[in-house]
């Protein structure tokens, strides 16, 4: 077997860009106004952070949707779930809640209620969607607009396919994976994203470091930190990236204490490989990319976050 080769300064950038982006995750904590940081680059842009559980919109979705209707119908947790991540927005599920007089149910789908919820979130709010996931083309199903072909997409799903019970029946992170993808208007890569959000629910809990796939970030990012891959394939590559981390943290003298004590997972490695290709586009402009700038710059968001995590990950406090 051929052995990946690295491209050394921006190996150790990913490892340097791991250490100090949550080092800012965990100074904001105890002074929520900053400075948190002296690299410009993360003071002056907008970086996800390295947990992807601590993002504000997988923090919503794990407090509000996974875990805060625990006397519901598993089935419904889960189409909840998969629903929200769709719109990626907790200004629509809140807006769906509010017109339906409860979280989102499949017998919300089997009425038309469901849909007047999401033609009400967006009379109100303007908009559905975030922009943070490329959606597949939306006319699957025949229907114009995108959220009526999502709709259809949610019915065949829990409806006619019960994909709930299939989900429950599962035996790995890769077979919840495999389900998801063979439906319309869901890629490799948002299959593997409603994976690890259904898997944060109290009703899967699948090894994170069984499975990956690489989303197109994270194969620009592993283009610049390895000159070949050798014989690994970008999935084998980010596994391989869960498994030395203690090493090369320890190797660049970089401190790294984890999220309560939770290493990187392949979820997170997978991240902070797109985060590494934007991070670089402003550190090293010589290497090639198909995107030279990063788009979002840094602006303080002082809402203070309650982090949630799911209670059986077991996280130090």
């Amino acid at each position: 077997m051929r052995q990946p080769t690295v491209r050394q300064p921006i190996y150790d950038l990913y490892w340097y860009f791991a250490s100090e982006r949550q080092a800012v995750f965990e100074r904001r904590q105890s002074n929520p106004r900053g400075p948190w940081t002296d690299d410009p680059i993360l003071a002056t842009y907008k970086f996800c952070n390295v947990f992807r559980a601590s993002d504000r919109v997988s923090q919503y979705l794990i407090r509000e949707v996974a875990y805060g209707g625990s006397d519901e119908d598993v089935s419904d947790i889960l189409f909840g779930v998969i629903a929200f991540r769709f719109f990626s927005r907790p200004e629509t599920w809140e807006a769906i809640t509010e017109y339906l007089g409860h979280r989102p149910r499949i017998s919300d789908l089997e009425s038309v209620d469901f849909e007047r919820a999401i033609e009400h979130a967006q009379e109100k709010n303007g908009r559905l969607y975030t922009g943070a996931f490329i959606l597949c083309a939306n006319n699957a199903y025949g229907f114009s607009k995108k959220y009526q072909n999502h709709l259809a997409l949610f019915r065949q799903m829990f409806i006619e396919d019960r994909l709930g019970a299939r989900l429950l029946a599962a035996k790995s992170l890769k077979d919840i994976y495999s389900l998801l993808r063979t439906y319309p208007l869901i890629g490799d890569f948002m299959a593997y994203q409603l994976a690890i959000d259904l898997n944060y629910t109290p009703y899967l809990d699948f090894d994170e470091n069984s499975f990956t796939k690489a989303g197109p970030g994270a194969l620009r990012g592993i283009q610049k930190a390895f000159q070949s891959l050798g014989s690994l394939s970008p999935e084998q590559i980010i596994l391989q990236m869960v498994e030395v981390q203690d090493k090369e943290f320890t190797r660049l003298n970089l401190q790294f204490a984890g999220l309560g004590g939770r290493k990187l997972h392949a979820i997170d490695c997978q991240g902070l490989f797109c985060e590494l290709d934007k991070y670089c586009r402003e550190a090293v402009p010589e290497l090639a990319s198909a995107r030279k700038r990063i788009k979002a710059r840094h602006t303080p968001n002082l809402a203070k976050i309650s982090y949630f995590y799911p209670p059986k990950w077991g996280l130090a406090s």
